[in-house]
């Protein structure tokens, strides 16, 4: 007969995590809405593999969770796609703003994996909830003092829906799977996202990106494919 598993509710314990997940939660968005402004869309989709790099190479200084060989590879590709995605060309190269707007944000979601992971042994539902309610009143202040306004009301309806899939589900799922993967393991099998992003802008936007980004794109692929596939050794 299988034993249903208890799930423990969150603690005073719990509460530094609790609030440095939710704080970085707030911010992480925040960063990724100023980059998506000064970057292209399909760049941003592909940058947001990124965060592998830094839940991993946060997992590994803070927590010592053990990163393999291929993973270290995974790694390597990803912050050298990163690189080429970042540059800015005109008469010299340079950074893109943008873009590092978008690489603080996977700095933030990093930092944010790893506080979740450290509360995924906690009933999932009540972290969804918490993360939910305490990140989105938070944007929504931030929204309130730099001037923005309600949208109209079905708009409104239909960024619910969406974000009861893509982040409430999402998250619910996600906290499901640290349990077993680890916080480096489960990032990295988020890798196939921003592919998905990427094509959807291509699609919508119908913008084509420069040689830098095609550049970028085989070696990103190669970097999220081992990063999905890596094992403890």
């Amino acid at each position: 007969m299988k034993i249903k598993r208890t799930e423990a509710p969150l603690t005073p314990s719990d509460l530094p995590y609790t609030i440095a997940m939710i704080l970085l939660d707030i911010a992480a968005p925040i960063l990724l809405m100023l980059g998506i402004k000064g970057s292209s869309a399909a760049s941003a989709s592909l940058l947001n593999n990124f965060e592998i790099v830094a839940t991993s190479l946060i997992a590994l200084l803070l927590f010592r969770e053990k990163i393999t060989k291929k993973l270290w590879l995974a790694i390597g590709l990803v912050t050298a796609s990163s690189i080429l995605l970042s540059i800015e060309r005109g008469e010299s190269f340079s950074l893109s703003a943008g873009s590092l707007m978008v690489l603080g944000a996977c700095i933030c979601w990093g930092f944010e994996n790893n506080c979740t992971r450290r509360l995924s042994e906690k009933n999932p539902l009540e972290i969804v909830i918490v993360k939910g309610l305490g990140s989105g009143a938070g944007a929504l202040i931030v929204a309130f003092i730099a001037g923005e306004s309600l949208p109209a009301l079905w708009p409104m309806v239909f960024s619910m829906l969406l974000g009861f899939v893509a982040y409430g589900l999402s998250i619910f799922f996600y906290i499901y799977a640290q349990r077993t993967l680890g916080a480096a393991k489960t990032s990295a099998c988020y890798a196939f996202a921003p592919f998905i992003g990427a094509l959807l802008s291509l699609l919508l936007f119908q913008r084509i990106p420069d040689y830098l980004f095609w550049l970028a794109l085989p070696i990103m692929i190669a970097g999220a494919w081992l990063a999905a596939g890596d094992g403890s050794e």
